[in-house]
């Protein structure tokens, strides 16, 4: 259990985008809506995804990619499961429309659901990772019961791995100046809001191979930091969908 199995094209990598689109996400963020700064961030790593998967000419499928938008319901943005060299042959991803509520446990479970129909099939793969974007309180269940019981599956790679992107101003007591020189949340970091508390309570600790490949970004995060992002402006924000990324390749 060590994540150091590399995405190939024979072991592909499972990554789960769950992404908030409540009203909230009509809010500005560095005078552009949230929900623009999401869309761009997570552009940008899929971008990196195909980048990272093209040898020469040929763009092979080493990450398998799922996204659902959640609100009052949850709507599976790309229909399923689909392979990078698809999502880049479409050229871009589906808009993201802010609705209404924020009901991330209906997001959690089907992300739950997706999982015990993939694991069996990914035993020689990378632990698979879910990666959960919001800004606010969840509406509706708690969340928390179902992420914990993705963070206990497993593959012999590691376990599951989940993943926090939080968009809020009140998580830590003061800005972060330099996002590249922070070194990220622990579970001694005094966190200001409740819900970002059990945010991280759902979220993994980074591990050691994903760590060194966003050192290899030029960011310095700790050793023993959390998967989990303040995203207080936009670069912390495209770190946070890079480090979902992070999975180590050939």
């Amino acid at each position: 259990m060590n994540y150091t199995i590399q995405a190939s094209q024979r072991t592909p990598a499972l990554i789960i985008y769950l992404i908030d689109i409540s009203a909230s996400m009509n809010m500005v963020l560095e005078n552009r809506r949230r929900i623009d700064v999401v869309y761009d961030a997570l552009s940008l790593a899929i971008r990196q995804m195909v980048f990272r998967s093209t040898k020469g000419n040929r763009l092979t499928p080493r990450y398998r990619i799922a996204i659902l938008a959640y609100s009052d319901d949850v709507y599976d943005l790309l229909n399923g499961i689909k392979g990078i060299d698809e999502i880049a042959a479409v050229g871009s991803l589906p808009d993201l429309t802010p609705r209404r509520f924020s009901d991330s446990a209906k997001a959690f479970l089907q992300a739950e659901k997706i999982l015990q129909a993939e694991i069996p099939n990914m035993q020689d793969c990378p632990a698979p990772l879910v990666c959960h974007m919001t800004d606010g309180v969840a509406t509706g269940e708690d969340p928390e019961p179902i992420a914990k019981r993705i963070m206990g599956m497993s593959v012999p790679d590691g376990n599951v791995l989940v993943e926090n992107i939080f968009i809020s101003d009140h998580l830590l007591d003061g800005p972060i100046a330099e996002p590249r020189r922070w070194k990220g949340i622990s579970s001694e970091t005094n966190l200001q809001d409740e819900h970002g508390e059990k945010l991280r309570n759902m979220s993994s600790v980074l591990p050691e191979s994903y760590r060194e490949m966003l050192v290899e970004a030029d960011y310095l995060l700790a050793p023993g930091a959390l998967m989990m992002l303040p995203g207080t402006c936009a670069e912390l924000v495209s770190i946070g969908f890079q480090m979902s990324a992070a999975t180590p390749v050939r």
